[in-house]
């Protein structure tokens, strides 16, 4: 079953924020899906591609992902740069199944590695802009 972003929650004390937020993700969805119909109906089949999300630098270190894609969806996500921590190293399987199941960067936040999620979900985004 795909998952729209209407499915997502809104944050407690971020409505407007988390609105503006899921209407966006739903325009780069339903974009998505718009590419992808085009690329399925031509003879040759979607590709894949992998595109590395940003470095970004956090006060436990530097989070990168790299995400695979095949057409619209998300295949795969590798972490390129991480903290060296045990809850980094603990949540980033919990991220990367998220972000498998939700299809999107709007995933929650792992309790314990706060800062490396949010890292992870800047990269992740930035990766999924940079797709085009």
């Amino acid at each position: 079953m795909r998952r729209r972003a209407r499915d997502i929650d809104t944050v407690s004390g971020a409505t407007i924020t988390s609105e503006a937020y899921k209407k966006s993700l739903q325009a780069t969805i339903d974009e998505n899906a718009k590419t992808a119909a085009k690329a399925s109906a031509s003879p040759t089949q979607a590709a894949s591609k992998t595109v590395d999300g940003t470095a970004v630098d956090t006060e436990k270190g530097t989070v990168q992902v790299q995400v695979t894609f095949e057409g619209d969806k998300i295949s795969a996500v590798k972490m390129l740069q991480q903290p060296n921590h045990p809850q980094t190293t603990a949540a980033v399987p919990k991220l990367v199944a998220e972000t498998l199941e939700a299809q999107s960067a709007d995933i929650d936040t792992v309790s314990g590695a706060t800062i490396t999620s949010e890292g992870y979900k800047e990269s992740l985004q930035a990766a999924i802009d940079a797709k085009g």
